[in-house]
């Protein structure tokens, strides 16, 4: 059993070096358990492993959860990389390359909330492409269910609200 959970950690540790960009845990979940390495449960116990021994360093919003490789998971991937069978990291380069506009997207706009003074809260919405910061907005809103709903529909509208406010503004 340990030599099967190591062999899950390389494996995703290898997917988050191999990619110039964070991924969520649904997005590791989707390669995993497509390919039937193992099941839920235990892909989570290895993420919480490799948090808690600080191989990844895992940030929140409110509707995902984001790894990114250490410089210890990168040193631990340099020495016990080879243990990765070759026909699974040609699953992770297919993976990756075939999904990698869509990584890169789900990372590019985010919206996450936090309690403001009072009752209200605080949504930050961002859109980012590559490096630079396309917008960055923060609005506070009366209610957490606001809160929420702003974040769950910045997605879709993000496009939207950047082009009406370079409109307004140029």
């Amino acid at each position: 059993m340990s030599d099967t959970l190591t062999l899950y950690k390389l494996i995703i540790l290898r997917m988050l070096s191999q990619i110039d960009s964070p991924l969520t845990n649904a997005q590791i979940s989707e390669f995993i358990l497509e390919k039937e390495y193992t099941n839920y449960f235990t892909l989570q116990q290895v993420l919480s492993e490799l948090e808690e021994t600080g191989h990844v360093t895992m940030s929140s919003n409110h509707n995902s959860s984001i790894y990114h490789i250490t410089d210890t998971g990168r040193d631990t991937l340099h020495y016990l990389g080879d243990k990765v069978p070759d026909a699974i990291c040609k699953d992770i380069e297919e993976y990756l390359e075939q999904n990698h506009l869509k990584i890169r997207d789900s990372l590019s706009t985010t919206a996450d909330f936090f309690p403001g003074s009072g009752q209200n809260y605080l949504v930050r919405c961002q859109v980012r492409e590559q490096d630079s910061t396309l917008i960055d907005l923060t609005l506070s809103v009366p209610s957490r269910k606001e809160a929420v709903s702003v974040c769950d529909h910045w997605k879709g509208k993000s496009q939207e609200i950047y082009a009406y406010v370079m409109e307004r503004l140029l």
